[in-house]
């Protein structure tokens, strides 16, 4: 199974935790669906660090501690950019659902994720 292929399986796993918690926190919180997409934001990130250190690229041999923080710059970095497309979307097109958007954002953002983490955070 090619990298890519298993970075995108591990995306596809960062896009439902994703989805699932803004789904949650609509459904059973009063945040509205910019808040609730920053918290869902976070939780897909940790989980997806697991997904892409385990199954994608290994770990690398900076020890954990940096390895995290390396993954969560990157992390912080693409997810500014997808929380913008996000943001863009829902202000241009009011009607869409949150989930469209959602999609449509993380597509934006899975190239650059995937180029900063495979050159910055995991060993080659």
């Amino acid at each position: 199974m090619s990298r890519l292929f298993r970075f995108i399986l591990a995306g596809g796993v960062g896009f439902v935790a994703d989805a699932a918690a803004l789904w949650l926190l609509l459904a059973v919180t009063p945040l509205g669906p910019l808040v609730a997409r920053v918290l869902s934001i976070g939780f897909a990130l940790i989980i997806t660090w697991q997904f892409n250190r385990h199954l994608t690229f290994s770990p690398s041999s900076r020890g954990i501690a940096t390895e995290g923080a390396r993954y969560g710059g990157v992390g912080i970095a693409t997810s500014i950019i997808n929380y913008v497309v996000y943001c863009a979307i829902l202000f241009a097109l009011p009607a869409m659902p949150p989930l469209a958007a959602l999609s449509i954002a993380s597509l934006v953002a899975m190239a650059l994720s995937f180029l900063g983490y495979s050159r910055l955070v995991f060993d080659r």
